[in-house]
């Protein structure tokens, strides 16, 4: 028995809401960057069901890249993050404003 591709694209659709309201509502750092993960994650299954619906490999390259710069935006954003908690003591967002120059 398999899914169709509506399925995956409502999971995905539910997945990206769940990251966007979590993004919204939390001013945790750490807790906006796990929403920010799992809305590109959503987008990742989009890519992959259209890729599997279309038998294209193009939506599965692009999941890829998406894989390297969601990496990246952990590495830099953990770092961020690192640099407020050794200042302040705290990953509230609102706090940020403290890196300026």
């Amino acid at each position: 028995m398999s899914l169709s591709g509506a399925w995956y694209l409502g999971l995905a659709a539910i997945v990206f809401t769940i990251g966007a309201i979590g993004l919204l509502v939390r001013r945790n750092v750490l807790i906006m960057f796990m929403c920010i993960e799992l809305m590109l994650n959503a987008a990742n299954l989009t890519f992959v069901t259209f890729a599997r619906m279309l038998h294209d490999i193009g939506g599965q390259a692009v999941v890829f890249f998406v894989l390297v710069v969601a990496a990246a935006e952990v590495v830099v954003g953990l770092g961020i993050v690192v640099t407020n908690f050794r200042r302040r003591a705290t990953t509230v967002a609102d706090d940020l404003d403290s890196l300026k120059g």
